[in-house]
């Protein structure tokens, strides 16, 4: 039983280094603000919608907690067992690491930078959260919420995922575009690479992950 605690244990501490590496990339699509992966295309929009009621003290990151706590609770209503401790850890960890990094970065954002430049950053912070990605799915400690809503709409209504995965992104991006948030080459970016990269990256973070559990139990 203590073995089986041990390595939900590490899987959630994997999970937090994959969320770290990924949430670095979309804090960096962010701040080349050539328009973000879809979901935070919708956060974006949205933490433009309320900023004029609430002020600037809203952060992306809180934005980004409370969607996807929303998205939570809807699943939780729907099929509570999608919702792993490492879902959980995405809703909570996830926003505090963007505006963590954006925060540190933020300086080396301020001038303005020739195009190809920041062209490089958005395909940079592709293969940086495809990265992180994979890490996180391979940790198998829980699925981030956003992707759970592809993920629970493709099972239940018996649809291919990546069919349905690319009607959620196009429905982030539809509606974080009309309430203000940026759409351009970072998201036709993140839109052709990202897939490609986090199949690329897979297999390796798969060694990675299982020479971390077995060298961190042997510990």
């Amino acid at each position: 039983m203590k073995k089986t605690y041990r390595e939900k244990a590490l899987r959630c501490a994997i999970l937090l280094v994959g969320l770290t590496i990924a949430h670095f990339g979309v804090a960096l699509y962010l701040l080349a603000d050539l328009g973000a992966d879809p979901f935070n295309v919708l956060v974006q929009g949205i933490l433009r919608a309320v900023r004029p009621v609430f002020g600037a003290k809203v952060t992306h990151g809180n934005v980004h907690m409370a969607v996807s706590l929303l998205i939570i609770l809807v699943l939780w209503i729907v099929d509570k067992t999608y919702i792993r401790i490492g879902t959980v850890l995405c809703m909570l960890c996830g926003g505090p690491i963007i505006d963590f990094f954006q925060m540190i970065l933020g300086p080396l954002f301020a001038a303005k930078h020739p195009l190809w430049t920041d062209i490089a950053v958005e395909a940079g912070a592709c293969v940086i959260l495809a990265f992180g990605m994979t890490i996180v799915i391979k940790s198998e400690a829980g699925t981030g919420p956003n992707d759970l809503v592809a993920l629970v709409i493709s099972e239940k209504l018996r649809r291919k995922f990546s069919v349905v995965r690319m009607l959620t992104d196009v429905t982030f991006v539809a509606v974080g575009f009309a309430a203000g948030g940026s759409v351009g080459i970072g998201t036709l970016i993140c839109a052709f690479l990202v897939g490609p990269v986090a199949g690329f990256f897979l297999p390796h973070s798969e060694r990675y992950v299982k020479r971390a559990l077995e060298k961190l139990s042997y510990d």
